[in-house]
Order: structure tokens, then C-alpha cells, then sequence
């Protein structure tokens, strides 16, 4: 492979080794995540998302439902890191996302993080995903001190729901290779209402800023595959619940319409948003080409938009495809 992840030369130069530490320390009084609990994980405490030390592995396969030029033909060696730090009512893992005391029985140690790495990238995966990995930042580069002088060199591709610290980002400069954040909503009161979390716009945005500032607009390439830069996520709830018109504004006004972005239809109520009002629905087709009009009426070029036919019924491994912009259902 010709490509060579940056991480690769932040453990020749030690760099990964200083990054790691420097991790760590944040987990004594927990500043790994965006709630900041303070709560000492290295000595047994709970942090706010009910992790300590040790990372939650809830699962590991090569996955075909991401977009098309990060799955290519042998998909990514995802991670599903359990316990998130966020609790949207409408989770399609619910079951791994917020049943910590479960998720407890998946605690895996750091030198076994690395043995998935690399299993992974030998079962052929085109990268590693890894799944809500915001809480986990520091296992994560330290698992990678073990796994780089392994043989470790495949893109690490960081999907997160964005309410990510800005200062761990910052340490993750230079090793993470492919940004996918999932940016949510444009309002704080539905954030709080709908996933448990203060803030999220500010947060989030700041987050998708400092990603931007490490691997820009451009995606860099190779045999048709994603191996650096920003895709931008967002998913479209019922009765605008996401503000799709805000986001996509601030898309247009903080990074361009040069960016990458991937729309998504596979909303289903699951979860508590079954019995909830105004999200106890899929999205209609009239809301979804609404965004899609957005999307081209703000001049994004880049991306990719998933076909409104997937959310007829519930995939739970996310296995929809998406069509590229210009290449809609309708033709246009």
C-alpha cells in the first residue's frame, strides 16, 4: 500500500508516545469528552459516560454501510465502542450506546485494542472505524503505541456524533487520517431534550472547525478510496427536529460548499422515540427532498445523499446505499 498513515511517522519520532501520555493524564480528572465530569477514571471512578480505564469494546466486523468511497469493495474494520456520550432517545444501538451496566462485560484491555486493530487489517479492511470513540481517545492512541510497531497502517477513521473536547482533537493532530462527525442539530434545547447533552451546537461546531483546520476540504484519494480528509454527516429527523436548514447554513458560511457532506434518510423510531411524540415516524418524502433542495440550493458539490427508498423499512446495520450529488433518484 502506498499510502502511509501519519501516525506511522508520530511513533518513529516518539510523537505518538508524548500524545498517548499526555491523554491519559486528562483521564485523572476526566476532560476526555466534551462534559468535562472531572471524575478520576485511572484510579476506578466512573466518568459521566460511565467508562473508567478500560475501553468498551461492544463489537468489531468489517462493515459495508458507510459511504461508498470509505467501504469500497472489502469495508471498514469498524469499532463499536460502547457507553456514548451522548443518549439520543432514537439510537439505533441503544442496546451498546446506553446499557452501561451490560456494556460492563465488554471492557477490554488496551493491548487487546490493538490485537482488533490489527485482525481487522488483516481480514482485509480498507481502514479502521472507529465507532464513538470520543470517550475513549486515550485507550485509542495507546492501543496504536502497541499496534504500529505490529505492522498497524491503515487509515484511522474517527466517527463520532461531534460532542468532542477540542483539546483532545488537538492531540489527535496528525493521527487521526479521516474526520466523519455526525453533526445533529443547531439547536441546544432540542440537544438536551433529545440526546442528554448541554450546549451541542457550540460544542460541535467548534469540534467540525478543528477538524477542518487538520485535513481541510479536499479529500486525498487513493484507488478510489477516502485515506484523508473531512465528511461532514447529517442525519434528517421528523419535524425538522435536526434544523437541517441551520447546519447547512453554518456549513455554507464556516467551511465553504467545497466540503464533503453526506445526507441521511435512515431514520426509524426506535428506542424511546417510538412512544414519542413528533418523533414517532420516519421522515416523509416531501421533508427529505426539502434538505436535498438545500443541499443544492447552498451550492454543495461534494457527497454523497442516501436514497429516501431505505428508510421504508429498518436496516439495523445501516446497510443503505448512498448516491453521489448529480446522480439522485429523480434524475436531477
Amino acid at each position: 500500500m502506498a499510502w502511509t498513515p501519519a501516525y506511522r511517522r508520530l511513533y518513529e519520532s516518539g510523537a505518538l508516545e508524548e500524545r498517548a501520555v499526555r491523554l491519559e493524564r486528562m483521564l485523572e480528572a476526566c476532560t476526555v469528552c466534551a462534559h468535562r465530569c472531572g471524575n478520576n477514571r485511572m484510579s476506578g471512578e466512573i466518568a459521566r459516560c460511565h467508562s473508567g480505564a478500560l475501553p468498551i469494546v461492544s463489537s468489531y466486523c468489517r462493515h459495508f454501510g458507510e459511504e461508498p468511497a470509505l467501504t469500497g469493495t472489502k469495508g471498514v474494520g469498524n469499532i463499536f465502542f460502547g457507553n456514548c456520550t451522548m443518549r439520543c432517545v432514537y439510537c439505533q444501538n441503544h442496546e451498546i450506546s446506553g446499557q452501561w451496566k451490560a456494556e460492563q462485560a465488554n471492557a477490554v484491555t488496551v493491548a487487546r485494542l490493538a490485537e482488533i486493530m490489527l485482525e481487522l487489517q488483516a481480514d482485509g479492511a480498507h481502514a479502521i472505524g472507529l465507532v464513538s470513540p470520543s470517550h475513549f481517545a486515550p485507550q485509542i492512541v495507546r492501543a496504536l503505541t502497541l499496534a504500529v510497531p505490529r505492522g498497524l497502517r491503515l487509515p484511522l477513521i474517527y466517527n463520532t456524533n461531534a460532542y468532542d473536547s477540542v483539546d483532545v482533537l488537538g492531540l489527535l493532530d496528525g493521527i487521526v487520517d479521516v474526520y466523519l462527525p455526525d453533526l445533529k442539530y443547531a439547536d441546544d434545547d432540542l440537544a438536551l431534550r433529545y440526546s442528554k447533552v448541554p450546549s451541542y451546537t457550540d460544542v460541535s461546531r467548534e469540534a467540525v472547525l478543528e477538524m477542518h483546520r487538520q485535513v481541510g476540504s479536499a479529500l486525498v484519494m487513493e484507488d478510489g478510496l477516502v485515506r484523508r480528509g473531512l465528511i461532514v454527516r447529517h442525519l434528517v429527523l421528523p419535524n425538522d427536529i435536526a434544523s437541517s436548514r441551520e447546519t447547512l447554513e453554518w456549513l455554507r458560511e464556516a467551511l465553504g460548499t467545497d466540503i464533503t457532506v453526506s445526507i441521511m434518510a435512515q431514520y426509524y423510531p426506535v428506542h424511546d422515540a417510538a412512544h414519542m411524540e413528533l418523533l414517532d415516524r420516519t421522515i416523509r418524502e416531501r421533508e427529505y427532498e426539502r434538505v436535498l433542495g438545500l443541499v443544492h440550493a447552498y451550492g454543495f458539490e461534494n457527497g454523497w445523499v442516501q436514497e429516501y427508498a431505505s428508510t421504508t423499512y429498518y436496516r439495523p446495520d445501516f446497510r443503505n446505499r448512498r448516491e453521489p450529488f448529480g446522480d439522485r433518484p429523480d434524475g436531477s
